[in-house]
């Protein structure tokens, strides 16, 4: 019986229907294999694709992370550097009202370099027609302070101006704070040094060289002690008001920094960039170390300029020109 078996079974395999039916399903395996490898191969490409979207996905992600980080910590140094608004207790008294009588500042010629009218508007024309025993500094208000304080350093009499290095060579006619004080009279050094508005004694005058002597501008490279552009005769202006009110060094410094930050308020933005990268907080720096050569001078330290190369901030208003 095994054999019979074995021998039909031979027969059936052996018929040519049944090689046929073999051939197909030989046939239908071979595609099944193909249809499967090709499956595969589209899966493993759609599975690499889906893995590249992720890939691209997640960088974008961590790219806008990156950004929101970056806009936080721009955010928080702006915060930090330029404040809404500063009340100083500085007593301005009749100054101004005394420089427009003594023709030192030309209230016409004022108002239409900071307001392009004749007239100042009533919040900066209260500094000329009454007493006034604060100060108070805002960006809109920043060029009006250079403008007025520059016409104060300029013509207030002061041993900088007539000892320092604005005599060097024995004219001080040719500085930007001289003959670029357009705001007066035609001829500026006729006003120059010329009028007491402000009396020191001999160890308030040491502290104005002092304090002055500390504190630079980033316009040029130059100290307060050398006023040569309408920033540091403001700055010379502020310190001797404040020295001749007894003001202590740190407020003055801190007074000082205020106005600086206005005056060229990038100066500082990068500045608070630069200590915020190597783990400093812009906020617990003296203000007399920010106001000194390596942060404030035009010749400040590289590594400061370089740590906010390419940042592009929000454009602010400041009295960054050096002229009325």
């Amino acid at each position: 019986m095994s054999n019979n078996f074995l021998k039909r079974s031979k027969v059936f395999w052996n018929n040519k229907k049944i090689k046929k039916y073999k051939k197909k399903i030989f046939t239908l395996n071979f595609l099944l294999i193909v249809l499967i490898g090709v499956a595969l191969f589209l899966s493993g490409i759609l599975a690499n694709k889906l893995f590249i979207l992720q890939e691209e996905k997640n960088l974008e992600n961590q790219k806008i992370t990156e950004q929101r980080n970056i806009e936080s910590t721009f955010k928080k140094i702006q915060d930090q550097v330029i404040k809404e608004k500063y009340v100083f207790k500085i007593r301005w008294g009749d100054l101004g009202k005394k420089m427009v009588e003594d023709g030192v500042i030309d209230k016409v010629k004022l108002a239409q370099a900071i307001s392009g009218g004749d007239k100042l508007p009533k919040d900066l024309d209260k500094y000329f027609s009454e007493s006034q025993d604060k100060i108070e500094l805002t960006q809109a208000n920043s060029q009006f302070w250079v403008d007025v304080l520059w016409g104060l350093g300029l013509a207030n009499k002061n041993r900088i101006l007539e000892e320092g290095d604005m005599m060097r060579d024995g004219d001080a006619s040719n500085f930007a704070s001289t003959g670029g004080w357009t705001l007066g009279p035609e001829n500026p050094m006729s006003v120059y040094s010329k009028y007491s508005y402000i009396t020191l004694s001999e160890s308030q005058q040491k502290l104005v060289e002092e304090i002055a002597s500390n504190i630079y501008r980033p316009c040029c490279g130059n100290s307060t002690a050398f006023p040569d552009c309408n920033h540091g005769m403001a700055m010379l202006g502020l310190i001797e008001l404040m020295v001749s009110q007894d003001f202590s060094k740190d407020e003055i410094y801190k007074t000082a920094l205020a106005f600086n930050t206005y005056w060229f308020p990038q100066t500082y933005l990068e500045a608070g960039l630069f200590l915020e990268k190597i783990g400093q907080d812009y906020s617990k720096i003296s203000p007399k170390e920010l106001l000194s050569a390596k942060f404030s001078s035009a010749m400040r330290d590289e590594a400061i300029s370089k740590a906010a190369q390419d940042v592009q901030w929000e454009t602010l208003r400041g009295g960054g020109s050096c002229g009325a």
